[in-house]
């Protein structure tokens, strides 16, 4: 009776393990292939809640702390697009209007112009510009 008693105990806990290997796996693949797509496009978005020309003076500002020397800045439907230059990396940002007080802003960073992206240093000069608009 003890015997089948344990068997039935570990069939239970067997039954409730093997349920959460299912749920883990999916949960890792999700979150795997949202870093992936990330990296390997090399985008980086950031909607903000203030207008253009203020989005524009934080680009810039961030740009100055981090040393990143700012190039031509030419205009685009909606918006523009501002390149600069980060060491050996080619920046661009573009900053789009989508209301009058809400502006969108993507930033690429290229190692010499090819193909191999920087989504880190995207990433920093998005932070970098939000942390400028946060102290004005």
């Amino acid at each position: 009776m003890k015997q089948m008693i344990a068997w039935l105990t570990f069939l239970v806990v067997a039954q409730l393990v093997c349920g959460c290997v299912p749920v883990a796996l999916t949960a890792g693949g999700v979150g795997g292939g949202v870093a992936a797509s990330h990296q390997m496009g090399g985008l980086v978005y950031r909607t903000f809640s203030e207008p253009l020309p203020r989005v524009r003076g934080a680009t810039l500002a961030a740009f100055k702390r981090m040393a990143i020397k700012p190039g031509k800045t030419e205009k685009i439907e909606l918006g523009e697009r501002i390149s600069a230059q980060a060491g050996d990396r080619d920046v661009e940002v573009e900053l789009e209007a989508l209301t009058p007080s809400t502006t969108r802003m993507r930033a690429t960073v290229r190692r010499n112009g090819g193909m191999i992206v920087d989504s880190a240093t995207a990433v920093e000069i998005i932070t970098q510009t939000e942390q400028a608009i946060n102290h004005k």
